[in-house]
This record gives structure tokens, sequence and C-alpha cells, in this order.
């Protein structure tokens, strides 16, 4: 077994449309984001991930930035390939004596297509799987949060990432209902490059928009402790001039309202469709939010005045799903009605 352990590479990937995290042997070797560079000549990769990244917005018509997922979803095959491929020789660069036989379990959206499946699979298969498992989001999310999963109890799960957000009741070790909107925070990015060109006539990338979210964003006008504004550097639509501004925490609650109502409006769905004694359940263990979109300030708050409910964000929302694939990988077994 030894011997067949050392050719066997296990693998989890949480592969997200803002960032894609690999665990192997339950540490995170990997969380880059998912953005790959291409020589467009050649179609060439020139980098993946951070390097990639920081070419994001900046490129000249010889390279293009890529980011292979959309809605958390592959939209670009080849360059999903080359992502997943460039990111599993990062896990132990200078090995090249052999190519183990990988095992993976990625993660996917529980509002998926089969063919969307398809997709998942191939691309991994293609960066030199043999065997690929596949997860839903909200289970690994609920896995890695720390939920029991197999119990006769029901706990609802929002994981709130960069393309998809997943509204899912589970018990019994099964998604009992699940709600998957494309609504998360690349919408929240794209709000505020709208808003900073309505309201303040000045044009911002993508990369600037995302830094803005970060640093000021938040779903409510009042909260404690707020960020102080924000100073944002972009084009002057009208002079073309590079030119600064001002932003505040309130500003971006504002533009950010629509889009967070949607979340709520598919969050009371779930719940309307939940059975009544898990209803019950839930009433009792609260709704748990993973994802980074749920670190936006007041967010749990927001939802939980909504929905007069307990609301709980996991400690590190950020790998909650890719945590949770990597307790499912290892205990393939125990979890292998979760993992198909």
């Amino acid at each position: 077994m030894g011997m067949f352990n050392f050719f066997t590479q296990e693998i989890a990937i949480d592969l997200g449309t803002a960032n894609t995290i690999i665990i192997h042997n339950d540490k995170v070797v990997v969380d880059e984001p998912s953005i790959v560079a291409i020589e467009r000549s050649t179609g060439k990769v020139i980098a993946v991930g951070k390097q990639a990244q920081q070419m994001h917005g900046k490129t000249h018509e010889n390279i293009k930035t890529i980011r292979p997922l959309k809605d958390g979803v592959i939209a670009d095959f080849n360059a999903a390939e080359h992502m997943i491929r460039g990111m599993i020789k990062m896990i132990n660069p200078g090995r090249k004596l052999f190519s183990p036989s990988l095992v993976m379990v990625i993660c996917i959206p529980s509002g998926i297509t089969e063919v969307e499946k398809r997709a998942v699979r191939d691309s991994a298969e293609h960066a030199g799987a043999k065997e690929v498992y596949l997860i839903h989001e909200p289970m690994a999310a609920a896995i890695g949060i720390g939920i029991d999963v197999e119990e006769p109890m029901g706990n609802m799960i929002i994981d709130i990432g960069g393309g998809t957000s997943e509204i899912a009741v589970i018990a019994l070790g099964g998604i009992v209902c699940d709600k998957s909107i494309r609504v998360a925070g690349d919408d929240f990015t794209a709000d505020i490059e709208d808003y900073m060109r309505r309201q303040h006539n000045i044009h911002i990338g993508e990369r600037t928009a995302e830094k803005i979210k970060i640093e000021v964003g938040a779903a409510l006008t009042e909260i404690d402790n707020p960020p102080p504004d924000y100073a944002v550097h972009g084009r002057d639509m009208m002079t073309g001039i590079p030119k600064e501004i001002m932003v505040s925490y309130q500003e971006i609650a504002h533009c950010l309202d629509k889009s967070i109502a949607k979340i709520e409006t598919a969050i009371l769905n779930a719940l309307e469709m939940t059975p009544p004694e898990l209803s019950a359940d839930i009433y009792r263990t609260g709704i748990y939010l993973a994802g980074g979109g749920s670190m936006l300030r007041g967010l749990d708050k927001r939802i939980s005045a909504r929905t007069k409910l307990p609301v709980y964000i996991a400690e590190d929302p950020l790998r909650a799903v890719a945590r949770g694939t990597g307790i499912a990988l290892k205990n393939r077994d125990k979890f292998k009605f979760l993992i198909r």
C-alpha cells in the first residue's frame, strides 16, 4: 500500500470563478486567482494565478488575460485546462521524476447542468487526472464549516462566491432543496464600476473596483466600526485625465443594494421550498454563510434582519468550501454518496 500511495497523488480543488484553491495532504498548497495570461500569437501560457492577475487590465495586444470560469462554470475550456495544469504544477515544483496518478475531488455549483459537469471533468482529465470526483459546493461548505451533514437535522448554507450564490438546505447527507443564482461577488464588482461611471464620471478597471469592494464594501448604510473613506483613482470621463475621488462605505452600500436584494429574495425562495420539519430545525440552527461574498460588512446582519433568523459566518469563509472538499477527499468511503 505504501508504494501505491507514493504513486497516487490526491488533491481537492475548489475551482472558483474568482479564486482556485488546491488542498493536498490536508494543507492548502495553492490559493491563486482563477486567471491565465496567454500570448495571442502563439497561444502559449505566460502566467497563471497571481502573476496573471497583475497583468489583468494592463496588457498590450499580444497578451490577453482570461478568466476561464464565468458564473461558477467553465466558459473557456482551453484556458481552464491550462489553468488547472499550471496550478497543479505549483504544488511541488521541481519534482518531475514521474507523474503520479492524480485523484481529484472538485467542487461544482449545485445548479450546474450535465454539459457543464462534463466540461469540469474533461478539463481535469486533460490536465492529468486519472480519477475525477465532483461534490456540490454547498455540501462542501457545510462539511468545511464543521456541520455533521449526515444527521437528520436541517441546516441552511449560503455560499456566496465570485460567480454564483448557492443556497441549500442540507439534511441526511443530501441537499433537500437548493437555489443557485448567478449573482455574487463579480456582480458586486461590476455594480461598483458602473456606479463610479454614473455617479462620479470616473472610469475604473475591474481590479480597482474589487479593491473598493474589499476596502469599503458594505451591505448596510449603518454598520459598527465603519471603514475610513477610500481614495479611488481612475480616468475622468469628461477630460480623459487620471483623477482621484474619495468614496465612503455608505455609497457602496447603496450601489450594491439591488444585487444583495436579489440574493435575499433567493434565500426567501429557498426557505419557502423547505419541508416544514426542516424549517423547524433551521429556526433553531440558523443560517451559515461561506464564500468570499459573505465577508461583505454587515451582510450577516442584513440577512438576519430580513429572515429573522440567526446568521453565522464561517470562520475562514474563503476557504470553507476548499476545506470541506479536502475532508470529503480524505474520507471518500464515508462520503461516497456525496461525491460522484
